[in-house]
């Protein structure tokens, strides 16, 4: 789908006379600390209206302005433009966004596919940038999204929070204890993390996709050409699309793509490895098909110093434990065969604070919490696994070269083909 010139020149004359009419400016975009705006709430748009698409809808809905909202299907627009308020403008381009000089930052609510194209195109027209997860599609596409994102000086965040703030899942701690006992050494070390049912977590295999999919006529409201984007053509199916995308390899991972980033970012935080990757996966699974995803057994992550990740699909191991080391264990719960360790804990150092308000460190051009380095680092995490789990092999993987070992075929699929002439 394009833009022709004149097209985008009619777009920027009316988005000049519209914006001098109700546009907020941020003091920051129009000159500098010492000038005082209108207002100096931040303006954003929403990029994908969905299920996710709408809760970003109401995201910094009293300390922000939402100027712009952008959907390939005309329905899901016309019902998230209800929900946001008639008084903020429409789009089925994103790009057409991204040429307003007066967005401060984009939400990126769409299909993992779209993610690093729409950011990187984000971070290219100045943009500061809010993704959903997992943050990439594939590890090699992370990787140039980092670069990207440094290269032209952008404030990045990713939409998982469970390292900094929130119950997380069954363990009935914050993450911050966690990291403040393992970071103690009382658990000794090397460590084994096991993500599973039995230790708080479920990985949703019921994302799985369809064999038998009989092609079907797109739907009047659907541009499905834009929806695909850099995904390679397939005939169109309700199953593919919309809910039920998590099934299928070209746009996401089934539960692991899911749910990976939510579980697996708060372990390579509480372990110390937000600059590293495993050096090895192993996958138990299933032969799997060659566009609809299915389950899987097991799938075991080791660390060059010995850590492990273990995935635990099965729920096999019924008295696993969530962190195991040589001198004690962590379960569900935050329960423990550590005496005393809740009065244990109240005594540790906490962990190096984090910058975790994303409007702050736009306006003061901080790196956030979890931003595209180390949210590269846990999407790898989640690609790693499905590469192998796709591959149906064990992989070995060099964190520094950010490539499989003696693995063609592995590597084949660290860039996913674009289509359209698509890339990061």
């Amino acid at each position: 789908m394009s833009v022709t010139k004149k097209g985008r020149r009619d777009f920027l004359k009316k988005a000049a006379l519209s914006a001098g009419a109700f546009y907020i400016v941020p003091r920051h975009v129009l000159g500098g600390s010492s000038y005082t705006a209108p207002s100096d709430k931040l303006v954003r748009a929403v990029i994908g209206v969905g299920s996710m698409g709408k809760g970003h809808l109401e995201y910094f809905k009293d300390s922000t302005h939402l100027a712009a909202i952008c959907d390939v299907d005309s329905k899901r627009l016309k019902t998230a433009k209800k929900i946001a308020g008639n008084k903020l403008d429409t789009y089925a381009d994103f790009r057409e966004i991204l040429e307003r000089k007066d967005i401060d930052f984009v939400q990126i609510a769409t299909p993992p596919h779209w993610h690093g194209v729409m950011a990187s195109e984000a971070a290219k027209a100045g943009k500061d940038i809010f993704c959903e997860k997992p943050m990439t599609r594939s590890i090699g596409e992370g990787k140039q999204l980092v670069e990207c994102v440094q290269r032209h000086g952008r404030i990045f965040r990713l939409n998982t929070w469970f390292r900094f703030r929130d119950q997380f899942y069954g363990l009935n701690s914050e993450v911050k204890p966690l990291k403040k006992v393992i970071d103690s050494g009382v658990l000794g070390w090397p460590l084994k993390v096991t993500v599973s049912g039995v230790t708080g977590y479920n990985w949703k295999f019921y994302w799985s996709g369809k064999t038998n999919l009989t092609p079907q006529s797109v739907p009047s409201e659907l541009d499905y050409d834009m929806w695909l984007g850099p995904a390679p053509y397939k005939p169109y199916h309700p199953h593919r699309v919309h809910g039920t995308f998590r099934g299928y390899w070209d746009y996401d991972g089934g539960g692991l793509g899911d749910m990976g980033q939510h579980y697996l970012d708060p372990v390579q935080y509480m372990l110390g490895k937000d600059n590293t990757s495993p050096v090895s996966v192993e996958i138990d699974a299933p032969l799997q098909h060659h566009d609809a995803i299915g389950s899987w057994r097991r799938i075991t992550y080791r660390y060059a110093d010995g850590c492990e990740v273990i995935l635990d699909g099965e729920n096999k191991d019924k008295s696993a434990a969530y962190i195991e080391g040589p001198n004690g264990k962590i379960f569900k719960g935050f329960r423990s065969d550590i005496p005393n360790l809740d009065k244990l804990v109240k005594t540790l150092p906490d962990p190096e604070p984090q910058e975790t308000d994303f409007l702050k460190c736009i306006k003061e051009r901080k790196k956030f919490a979890l931003n595209e380095e180390n949210g590269h680092r846990s999407c790898t995490l989640v690609n790693m696994g499905v590469v192998a789990h796709r591959l149906g092999r064990n992989l070995e993987f060099d964190p520094e070269k950010q490539c499989f070992i003696n693995d063609p075929g592995a590597n084949r699929l660290l860039y996913e083909p674009m289509r359209n002439g698509w890339t990061v």
